[in-house]
């Protein structure tokens, strides 16, 4: 797969050791686009840490919150590894930057942090279809998807660009929509880890099935931003 200026042909691609953005409800997958914001000082080092090497960053969610925040936190198993596409300095200390999704990781065991930011030995064995574009489209149920989308959009009043979602392919559509979901930690950890793009599209369709019908028994339901 294609990552920027990179590519990556398969799990042996992905480096063992990386820096790790532990955040909560953040969900990046293979090809997919990551915006981001960077304004804490270990996070900023982070960026640095990137940038000077392989420009990879390892997104996962941790598994609670204490009250030291996501230092102290458990993360989960699996998380998606990004390359830096985009970057760009405000002028007020932040970076603004943009991860492209590789492909999923497991960790298997955390590390020293360097410079406040923690890093994790990691491996993508586990997701060879990850570096393969595409791999598993033609087994999505399209029309469900869409029909389910449209719903969601018709209750929440909300409009969407018909015209590129048509044109969009089978893994975009199901990747992007299920990164700008609105469910929380739980449900994005199960679409991450999802084995194949079916089932992720058929994850997404029943999250969003009990979401409609919650909001069908007078039971708020978050909206897409």
């Amino acid at each position: 797969m294609q990552a920027g200026n990179a590519t990556y042909e398969g799990p042996d691609d992905l480096p063992g050791l990386i820096p790790v953005f532990p955040l909560p409800e953040a969900l990046l997958l293979p090809r997919g686009q990551m915006p981001l914001s960077i304004f804490e000082p270990r996070y900023l080092a982070m960026v640095d840490h990137a940038m000077a090497g392989d420009r990879i960053i390892g997104m996962v969610q941790p598994m609670t919150m204490t009250e030291d925040g996501e230092d102290a936190a458990e993360l989960f198993a699996v998380g998606c590894a990004g390359r830096i596409t985009s970057y760009s300095e405000t002028g007020d200390g932040r970076y603004m930057i943009c991860l492209t999704g590789i492909s999923r990781f497991r960790i298997l065991e955390e590390v020293e942090p360097l410079s406040g930011f923690r890093q994790c030995r990691v491996s993508a064995a586990d997701f060879p279809s990850d570096f393969v574009e595409d791999a598993g489209s033609e087994t999505v149920d399209r029309g469900h998807l869409l029909d389910t989308f449209r719903q969601y959009l018709d209750a929440n009043q909300l409009e969407a660009d018909w015209d590129s979602i048509e044109k969009a392919s089978n893994e975009t559509l199901v990747n992007a929509l299920s990164m700008m979901s609105p469910y929380g930690m739980a449900e994005k950890q199960a679409l991450l880890e999802a084995p194949d793009l079916r089932t992720r599209a058929e994850t997404l369709i029943a999250l969003t099935e009990i979401s409609l019908a919650r909001r069908g028994d007078g039971t708020a339901t978050s909206q897409l931003q």
